[in-house]
């Protein structure tokens, strides 16, 4: 949803932005094409692969990249000096195709790997070494939540048997033992898609952070700045969702509370209603078919 993404960030080119989820840099670039001398691009990534790519890849005078994650943006907005002059913020949430292609990253269950799945690789536990020390009933609660998983207790307890055994030592391995367990499928949906999901969420506490950066933005925008978020699970899409609306409305921001002058404004408002992929993207890109973007707007304060 490239098109949708910079038509919802309305670019200026002197304006000062941030592609919150680098990954191989298609957003960057498309944005720093729109921009002028004056404009700035600030990227940030968590994964060591993408700001290395990043660093070889586009040398212009123009771009900052940053390693970290999305949750430490205002701290990154703030060593910049940009707090209140930022633009927009573009988050592209997910795994990125070159993570979801490389086998060694552990987060395809269509390639075999190691059972790591952290975006990050040098940080945190693998999700092996989660699924480890994670009880069971934890295990299924995550599974059924994160992932939607009607047979979470089931997949759940024979995970954490084939782990006393010594068992799971790759993706392969793990997507087979679900697909054992398992009694019926989801039509055109592997039967491990939705663990995979899950535990890949808690690995990398994915909805803490987008909670986190969400509030951050808020923050940093300038007055008229755009947050333009592209989820791909139901759980972020009604968070992000969820968020813009409390920040639309006075008596959600301060509730209980009179309120007068520049605090009876909403702090965003929406932009539009939710997109999604056209069916020309989704023939040409599958992994795009639960994408769900959204935009809202900084308001403008007045004293």
């Amino acid at each position: 949803m490239l098109q949708e993404a910079l038509a919802g960030l309305d670019i200026r080119p002197d304006g000062y932005y941030v592609d919150a989820t680098f990954g191989r840099g298609g957003h960057s670039q498309a944005i720093l094409a729109r921009l002028g001398e004056r404009g700035r691009l600030l990227g940030i990534d968590q994964d060591p692969e993408a700001v290395a790519w990043a660093q070889r890849h586009i040398q212009d005078p123009r771009f900052t990249i940053c390693h970290g994650s999305f949750a430490q943006l205002a701290q990154f907005v703030d060593e910049l000096g940009w707090r209140g002059q930022v633009n927009g913020i573009l988050l592209d949430l997910g795994v990125s195709s070159p993570q979801l292609d490389e086998a060694r990253r552990g987060f395809s269950f269509l390639r075999e790997g190691p059972l790591d799945m952290r975006m990050n690789p040098h940080q945190g536990l693998s999700a092996r070494e989660w699924l480890q020390q994670v009880d069971q009933r934890t295990l299924a609660k995550v599974l059924r939540s994160y992932g939607e998983e009607r047979f979470a207790g089931r997949i759940a307890r024979a995970i954490k048997k084939a782990l006393d055994e010594g068992g799971l030592q790759t993706t392969t391995a793990l997507a087979q033992l679900i697909e054992r367990v398992v009694p019926r499928r989801e039509r055109h949906k592997h039967p491990a898609t939705r663990s995979f999901q899950a535990i890949r969420i808690a690995v990398n506490q994915e909805l803490e952070a987008l909670q986190q950066v969400l509030q951050q933005a808020v923050e940093v925008l300038a007055p008229g700045g755009r947050l333009v978020v592209i989820s791909f699970h139901s759980l972020e899409d009604r968070l992000v969702k969820r968020f813009i609306r409390s920040q639309s409305r006075v008596e959600e921001i301060f509730p209980g509370l009179p309120v007068s002058g520049r605090q009876a404004v909403p702090r965003l408002r929406p932009v539009g209603k939710a997109q999604f992929p056209s069916e020309r993207e989704l023939a040409e890109n599958v992994r795009a078919r639960s994408a769900v973007l959204r935009v809202a707007e900084k308001q403008h304060f007045e004293d």
